[in-house]
């Protein structure tokens, strides 16, 4: 089994790593000083489960690769329509593409059936952009729940959990799907085949479209979104609005707002990946987190008057921050 991992960040090269450990053929594009870290001493990983090091090809040219069985998507969604020379070159006609973002991925209509079937979500794939580049059909859905960090360049920290859930957009549990879920099995991951993947997708996103733009706004972790009590009122009204919106589009995910919160609670001191791309200066991710489920609501005719007030506040962020970063 070939994989090529393009955005071998903290994540990418996490799964590259493992993936190396079940025996794959793994390749990690990635650039900088990371890329020269990894070139020469390998992947260093440090976790609690024990470290390890994995002596992966690291390149900087995908078009040295060739093509692949699997091309594993560590990029962040907003880089998704520019990365056509990264990944054309390693397609063939049966590569699979897994997608580990949040929030609503692109092919999130694609095999859907009902009203909705095949239709885009402009917020995430604008005037087909991103489907142009990555068509839907070669899609694998990734939800996931692992926590790691880049400590520093070719140095990954996990932090806790391994889960990385995925699923066909049809629904099917596709041969595919099982071989990749065995070979992260293999390289120690918890990788389950889940055909009803979008209440996945739904559980993520709860926290991520409450958390992310309120850490980006206030500069809080999650500890203290949790423990204020008007913003923990903001985040409960944004968790009940999202799960009616997952509702009208026919997806009940297991999980209540009580028990999400709960959880963020328990994480701590953490800043949100928003934040901390605010913070290092980077694009903030908000399209597929927010504006996505806006687009949604109102597709279903779903009221959520909070979304779209913490959107407005947070586009204007971003847009703010855009201007001065340019300037």
């Amino acid at each position: 089994m070939k994989v090529a991992v393009v955005g071998a960040g903290a994540i990418g090269a996490y799964v590259g790593a493992a993936l190396h450990r079940a025996g794959a053929d793994v390749h990690l594009i990635a650039r900088g000083p990371h890329l020269a870290a990894m070139r020469q001493y390998g992947v260093r990983v440090r976790s609690p489960r024990g470290d390890f090091t994995a002596r992966v090809h690291a390149t900087d040219r995908p078009d040295a690769i060739g093509p692949v069985d699997y091309v594993f998507l560590g990029l962040k969604a907003n880089s998704y329509a520019a990365c056509g020379p990264l990944v054309t070159p390693l397609l063939q006609e049966r590569t699979a593409v897994v997608a580990a973002q949040n929030g609503i991925p692109w092919w999130y209509f694609h095999g859907h059936g009902g009203p909705y079937d095949g239709r885009r979500v402009e917020s995430v794939d604008a005037d087909g952009s991103v489907s142009a580049v990555l068509p839907p059909e070669r899609a694998i859905g990734c939800v996931v729940y692992a926590a790691t960090e880049l400590a520093e360049p070719g140095v990954v920290r996990h932090l806790e959990g391994t889960r990385f859930s995925v699923g066909e957009p049809d629904r099917s549990v596709s041969a595919r799907c099982l071989e990749f879920s065995d070979a992260m099995r293999t390289g120690g991951l918890k990788c389950p085949v889940e055909p009803e993947l979008r209440e996945d997708i739904w559980i993520k996103l709860l926290g991520n479209i409450s958390f992310n733009p309120i850490s980006a706004l206030t500069r809080a972790t999650m500890r203290e979104m949790c423990l204020h009590r008007s913003t923990r009122e903001v985040i409960e009204l944004m968790m009940a609005e999202s799960l009616r919106v997952a509702a009208a589009l026919g997806c009940r995910p297991d999980i209540s707002v009580e028990r999400r919160l709960a959880g963020a609670e328990r994480v701590g001191d953490h800043r949100t990946s928003t934040l901390q791309d605010l913070e290092k200066g980077k694009p903030l991710e908000l399209d597929v987190l927010l504006a996505a489920v806006v687009e949604l609501a109102e597709i279903t005719g779903v009221d959520v008057p909070t979304l779209r007030t913490v959107g407005a506040i947070s586009d204007l962020l971003d847009e703010s921050f855009r201007r001065g970063a340019a300037a």
